[in-house]
């Protein structure tokens, strides 16, 4: 039961994605040029996950999930090298292609031999990120 949930959760999410134009580079780089031709639609779309989902979280309080023992706890917020280098990699990788792993992996069937290489590369940094910051802490 709970992978047909999650199936579908994840046939919603990239069926959202589609349409919301989330996989479409030329308009997630639109929203990014706020100093150029700047595309504010994306805003709506964010707006339609963040409001939903600070609903949801508010309506789960002190109940039980109906699939699992127990919702995640949130993580402590913690700002930190990690975080901030980490952040400027993604939004830099997220500027340069348009995509970020959702739209990526959304947009792999209609998106072109670019995509699968974007894919690809993502792929091979999420690899690389547990030695990498392996090797970061033995040298901090």
């Amino acid at each position: 039961m709970r992978m047909i949930f999650a199936f579908l959760a994840g046939a919603l999410f990239g069926a959202g994605l589609f349409i919301s134009g989330m996989t479409d580079t030329s308009k997630v780089q639109g929203w990014l040029d706020v100093f150029g031709d700047w595309d504010p639609t994306l805003a709506f779309v964010m707006g339609g996950a963040i409001l939903p989902m600070a609903a949801a979280w508010a309506f789960a309080k002190g109940r039980k999930p109906v699939l699992a023992d127990s919702f995640p706890k949130p993580v402590e917020p913690k700002l930190d090298r990690g975080l901030v280098f980490g952040s400027m990699l993604f939004g830099a990788g997220w500027a340069l292609v348009g995509l970020c792993p959702g739209p990526a992996l959304a947009s792999l069937s209609y998106g072109g031999w670019g995509h699968w290489v974007f894919m690809a590369a993502m792929l091979a940094g999420m690899g690389l990120a547990v030695p990498v910051r392996a090797r970061i802490d033995l040298t901090a």
